[in-house]
């Protein structure tokens, strides 16, 4: 069974050079690419910084699971990585619970779900205090404006 990265990994990024050498790999063997070239162009993809490189590599791992039985294993795991990376926690979540289903004891997508839950509370939080804010503002602005129509 191939170990599977830390999620802190995916948020290191490749050197340029390094994802342009996956990326001329890739388009060299065109159609016929491997799935371990694809694979690798993918994770490098998905470390990236820019979120179009992520989304493309997310794509590339859905690929690589419907035709590869073998690799999905590892491709729940990528996907999971790759949707937390893109902020589509529901995603994220429902990739690695598949992978935690099959592997209760895996330290990793263990370790990825508390990243996970803890990002939606902490954004779930922040959403909370921008509504909070919002509504104040809108009570403090009405609240000036009722007083001023009453003079």
């Amino acid at each position: 069974m191939t170990a599977l990265p830390n999620a802190v990994d995916a948020e290191i990024p490749l050197r340029e050079a390094e994802l342009e050498t996956l990326r001329t790999q890739y388009e060299k063997e065109g159609d016929m690419a491997g799935i371990q070239t694809k694979f690798n162009y993918a994770w490098g993809l998905i470390k990236s910084n820019a979120r179009r490189d992520q989304q493309l590599g997310a794509q590339l791992l859905s690929e690589i699971f419907r035709v590869s039985p073998d690799r999905r294993r590892e491709c729940l795991y990528y996907l999971a990585l790759a949707n937390y990376k893109l902020g589509n926690y529901g995603e994220a979540r429902r990739y690695n619970d598949l992978l935690l289903d099959k592997e209760p004891a895996n330290h990793q997508a263990s370790d990825l779900r508390k990243s996970i839950d803890d990002k939606v509370t902490k954004e779930g939080l922040v959403g909370v205090a921008i509504i909070s804010g919002v509504a104040i503002a809108a009570g403090v602005v009405g609240g000036i404006l009722f007083r001023g129509k009453r003079r």
